[in-house]
């Protein structure tokens, strides 16, 4: 191995040095605490170490690098207390993620360090969107991020590559290239020669380093990452490296050929470098013993921290409490002057107020600038607020949620339109594992709002018609939202915006320009958790939500002897289970409408809350009215068919019969 240090003095390589040493010593230790069962899983980055430290030690500390799980020399370049990552390890609460998750799986604002999740690509999205608010806020930085060989054929990583492409964005992408993705070689996982040259479908820089040489490394990265602060872009880097141990310890290596492992142990990065600096006489036997002996007490009594620390003990009530960031609810009192407003209207002016509001809030979304939308309610927006807060993106629903995850971590808030709730399943790992669970894991909230169109009875068929609430109800660490009236779509459009949790907000197709109502013309809100009683009565209770609320209401409107409590829900998460249980608790009949299929939606969740907290007041079976089990057909009389529209009525007279 070659070495040219250019214009490096002494201290800084020497410097490098130890902090390639001391994560490598750390692993040693590791390894042996493995066997004796202190800590539970491990990822061996040996023989990687000058990725890591090179990458971090060109960077300054305000800007955001998002390893992977062999990217220690990272956490310890950045100087984190060596107890606190022990603790982590061994599911202490002096670690970052307060027993909830394992090795590196967690972030820190305080090192900037954002941390893994498994799935792999959606770290290159939030790399993004972390980049995004760096080049907003003009602050010429760069963010680093990190995957394998393996992880570059997952689509959120190309996803993410051509976002950071279009909108230039200065993102470092850094592929540890490292032989193997578990067990499988690179031949089987991607069929050209250099990875590298995938940059060139993206438009995109890219270069080859030879990942196991630090003076390579770090000086061919402290002049890139200084030009893309000059001049941000974004480049990718494909390091060739090796990974000398197992995917983790269980695993092995006896897939690996052993002439691999000869010539790869034998480019060693700190064995070769520690020669190199020998020679330089920087390094001799004694000082390297001496710097090993620091490092490894420094290990010892940090290892004597995190285990003379108490273990966690469960407290049923911390772990409900850390699902969502606390939200304070502020209560902008509506005015008195109204307007008649169609729901669309009203969303799209709850949605310009809040941009005037939030002066660095963002919105992005296929079509939403110039053309202003497919539904048109972003239309207007770029001559008012610009095309940097308002940002037509390509079609990429993962990388676009990623991104504005990446935006809440650098503390931007963002709007993402989806043309039609029912493409968020192309974005559905980043909300239900990443924006959902980020808080709980490690403290880290998703100040996110996803607009979802959706809803049948419009004759579009199976792909634009679904009302796919449920999927995400069930999903702790996300709010679900649903509005049936103008009114309430704007109020809690607001609230949803300043609230720093993850929001769902369900918007119904049919409803846009269907229904009008006075609303207020300055900016209000609504609370959450609080839902409208719309009629009161003795007879029964009717619960429902959305487009199902008017279905109700249309019904009742042919039966005035019936009396009946009506309740709009508004949000499903969180529930206003207050109000169901009163009503129900009064009435002694409940029937829940909703238009989403039957099996596994939200209404049999309500009926089986009733049945628990209400049941002895109960006078009849809680009743479910909901769409037929089957996809949304398009033509017209098999959607009739399929809507629970239709089937209220007779099934609401046949509880009242009971």
């Amino acid at each position: 191995m070659t070495f040219d240090k250019k214009t490096l003095d002494n201290t800084t390589l020497l410097n490098l040095y130890k902090r390639m040493l001391k994560p490598r010593l750390i692993e040693e230790k590791m390894l042996i605490l493995l066997r004796q069962g202190k800590v539970s899983k491990w990822f061996s980055g040996i023989g990687q170490e000058a990725i890591s430290v090179g990458v971090t030690s060109v960077l300054d500390k305000e800007e955001y690098i998002l390893p992977m799980h062999r990217n220690l020399g990272v956490f310890t370049t950045r100087d984190i207390p060596l107890y606190r990552l022990f603790s982590q390890w061994q599911g202490k609460a002096n670690g970052f993620t307060k027993g909830r998750d394992r090795s590196f799986h967690f972030g820190t604002q305080e090192f900037n360090i954002v941390g893994m999740i498994s799935h792999l690509g959606p770290q290159f999205g939030v790399a993004d969107g972390i980049a995004l608010a760096s080049k907003l806020k003009n602050k010429n930085q760069v963010t680093a991020v990190f995957t394998g060989e393996g992880g570059t054929s997952e689509g959120d990583i190309h996803e993410a590559l051509n976002v950071a492409s279009v909108w230039q964005l200065p993102v470092l992408f850094c592929i540890e290239n490292n032989g193997y993705g578990l067990s499988t070689p690179t031949t089987e996982q991607y069929n050209c020669k250099d990875l590298a040259d995938r940059a060139i479908g993206y438009g995109m820089e890219s270069h080859i380093i030879d990942g196991n040489n630090i003076l390579e490394v770090y000086t061919k990265l402290n002049d890139i990452v200084t030009s893309m602060r000059e001049n941000p872009r974004p480049v990718l880097i494909e390091f060739k490296t090796f990974r000398m141990r197992g995917h983790e310890e269980a695993s092995g290596t006896k897939y690996v050929p052993q002439d691999l492992m000869d010539e790869w142990a034998a480019k060693d990065p700190i064995d070769n470098f520690q020669e190199y600096l020998i020679q330089q006489a920087l390094l001799d036997d004694t000082i390297i013993a001496d710097l090993k002996d620091e490092i490894i007490k420094e290990i010892n009594d940090n290892l004597d921290i995190a285990y003379a620390e108490t273990p966690i003990v469960p407290i049923e009530s911390n772990e409900l409490n850390d699902v969502f960031q606390k939200f304070e609810y502020q209560d902008f009192k509506e005015n008195s002057n109204t307007e008649e407003l169609r729901l669309i209207d009203a969303i799209s002016e709850g949605l310009k107020q809040s941009m005037e509001r939030h002066d660095d809030l963002v919105i992005m979304g296929q079509d939403v600038a110039e053309y202003g939308g497919v539904f048109k309610i972003t239309d207007g927006f770029v001559a008012q607020f610009g095309k940097d807060r308002v940002r037509n993106t390509p079609i990429c629903e993962s990388a676009i949620i990623e991104t504005a995850m990446g935006l809440s971590i650098a503390g931007i808030k963002s709007v993402v339109e989806l043309q039609f709730s029912d493409f968020v399943t192309s974005g559905f790992n980043p909300v239900v594992n990443y924006l959902a669970k980020s808080h709980y894991r490690w403290n880290q909230n998703a100040d996110v709002v996803l607009r979802m169109p959706c809803g049948a009875g419009v004759a579009a068929g199976p792909f634009h018609s679904q009302t796919n609430e449920a999927w995400f109800t069930k999903t702790p660490g996300l709010k679900v939202v649903y509005p049936a009236f103008p009114y309430d779509a704007k109020g809690l459009l607001a609230t949803a915006i300043n609230d720093p949790n993850p929001v769902l907000f369900f918007e119904h197709k049919a409803l846009y320009r269907s229904i009008r109502q006075q609303v207020p013309t300055d900016y209000f809100t609504i609370p959450f958790g609080k839902a409208a009683t719309l009629q009161t009565g003795n007879d029964v209770t009717v619960i429902a939500y959305g487009a199902a609320v008017h279905w109700a209401l249309n019904t009742l409107e042919k039966h005035p002897n019936i009396k009946a409590d009506v309740i709009d829900l508004r949000t499903l998460q969180p529930l206003d289970t207050d109000t169901i249980y009163a009503s129900v608790k009064k009435t002694g009949r409940a029937i829940i409408l909703q238009e989403d299929s039957l099996f596994g939606g939200i209404a049999s969740d309500i009926s089986a809350l009733i049945m628990e907290h209400c049941f002895e007041q109960l006078d009849a079976p809680v009743k479910r009215v909901a769409s037929l089990d089957t996809p949304i057909p398009f033509i017209n009389q098999l959607e009739d068919q399929y809507l629970s529209r239709d089937k209220f009525e007779g099934e609401l007279l046949k509880l009242l019969e009971y």
